[in-house]
């Protein structure tokens, strides 16, 4: 059978984001059924009804009209559930089959869109082909580095070792519980103790769970597992330091101090040790030669100054320049290829060949990625990693705007630890609202605001 005409009343369509709903003038037979299920309208049974010629209705273009819904399939009842076409019955107007009529008409409707530059194709809504903006008001997501987090299993034993060892301060001591953290660090029934400490300009927050407890920290953790992250303390002499650190006995992560060779460009020179924190977190010793790092860290006047930043390793760079760079707006400053004995041996690993880039924000500590090219074996983050974990790590940055920052990161599907955007009224930890979020590798931020 032939169809008499099919046009379209654009005057009164209404587009949404989730939902199309138009008008579609038609008169004249319409031959058999073809299945349109974008299209189609489904009641409560999931049968399918199409709005058919209105009576008294009119498109403006002289022809009746046809409205159509579009609301989602219900899924099938099981796995195996076969497909089959929608049915369509008779509505409460005068209604009609759907058939190969009402398929041209939504290939033309189609057309009409993409002229318009409409968003939403057959009621759904488009995929921006951009990156989320990295800005807030004309400021990037992330405006600073301002705390690197760590749980500990002993608060006065961590303390100590901090305080004793590697001359950190103790700026602030407090113990929290109740539903806004429960909700903010993603665990049920907790009661934190934190206590911020700082070594120059830059600062971590150690937490101890009270309650619940967590597991410790992996005895079989290597420097190339995807969970490992460090902070990398500055030291005005490294011979010292390290004595100092062989004095009280620490647990080496290195064979020794290494010295990284001058054909390296960019890491010449450095002078770099690993090792442990009495709960196994990883830590690092580095000294600059001259004319690299901060100028700040040429001072003498103390042997440990400061945090330059804090390394975490990544699986892949560009994945993680996809959380880092663009959602979150830090920049790229320093790019190198390290290799060779000494990386071999400031990482206990074998073959270590590593890509290294760093990050920063506007202020704070940097965040330095740890790609190794080989060897390729790192675990990855435990999937039921949780906050009162040992290995847990969480870095705050501060934003101007959480809610913003939110949308963010979930516009790249970035894994929330947090139920949304929480606020803290009391401002115990220094924040008053906040989240926390992971990276590509499973590593925890925490954007925040003051």
């Amino acid at each position: 059978m032939r169809i008499a005409d099919c046009r379209f009343a654009i005057a009164d369509y209404k587009l949404r984001t989730a939902d199309l709903k138009g008008t579609f003038p038609c008169h004249g037979p319409v031959p058999q059924l073809m299945e349109m299920p974008p299209l189609l309208s489904l009641d409560k049974d999931g049968s399918a009804v199409v709005g058919g010629c209105c009576r008294g209705g009119s498109s403006g273009l002289g022809f009746p009209r046809c409205s159509i819904s579009r609301r989602p399939q219900p899924p099938p009842l099981g796995p195996s559930a076969p497909a089959s076409p929608p049915q369509l019955r008779r509505g409460a107007h005068c209604q009609e089959r759907l058939g190969g009529a009402l398929l041209k008409c939504a290939q033309s409707f189609f057309v009409f869109l993409l002229v318009l530059g409409s968003p939403v194709v057959l009621g759904f809504s488009a995929k921006p082909a951009s990156a989320p903006a990295t800005v807030l008001n004309g400021t990037s997501v992330a405006q600073a580095v301002d705390v690197i987090g760590m749980t500990v299993g002993d608060m006065d034993r961590s303390v100590e070792f901090f305080s004793n060892v590697l001359m950190f301060e103790k700026v602030s001591d407090v113990e929290v519980t109740g539903s806004d953290y429960e909700r903010l660090q993603g665990l049920f029934g907790i009661r934190m103790r934190v206590v911020r400490m700082k070594l120059g300009e830059e600062s971590i927050a150690l937490t101890e769970y009270l309650a619940p407890r967590g597991r410790p920290f992996p005895s079989d953790t290597r420097s190339n597992d995807y969970w490992f992250q460090h902070v990398a303390i500055i030291v005005s002499d490294m011979g010292k330091a390290y004595r100092t650190l062989r004095q009280h006995k620490v647990q080496h992560a290195s064979s020794g101090p290494q010295r990284l060779p001058d054909w390296n460009k960019n890491a010449g020179g450095i002078q770099a040790f690993y090792f442990r924190d009495p709960d196994g977190h990883f830590l690092e010793i580095l000294q600059f030669p001259k004319g690299k790092g901060d100028p700040k860290w040429q001072r003498t006047d103390k042997l440990f100054l400061g945090i330059d930043h804090t390394a975490i390793v990544v699986k892949d760079t560009e994945e993680s320049l996809k959380f880092y760079r663009d959602t979150l707006g830090l920049k790229v400053v320093g790019e190198s290829e390290n290799y060779d004995a000494e990386q071999e041996h400031l990482n206990n690993v074998f073959g270590a060949r590593l890509r290294i880039t760093a990050l920063r924000a506007s202020s704070g500590p940097g965040i330095e990625f740890l790609e190794y090219l080989s060897p390729r074996d790192g675990r990855p983050m435990p999937v039921d990693e949780k906050a009162n974990d040992i290995l847990h790590w969480q870095t705050r940055l501060l934003t101007p705007d959480a809610e913003a920052a939110a949308q963010a990161t979930r516009s790249w599907k970035f894994p929330f630890v947090s139920a949304g955007v929480v606020s803290l009224p009391e401002k115990s930890l220094g924040i008053s609202k906040g989240f926390l979020v992971r990276d590509p590798d499973g590593h925890v931020v925490e954007l925040a605001e003051k």
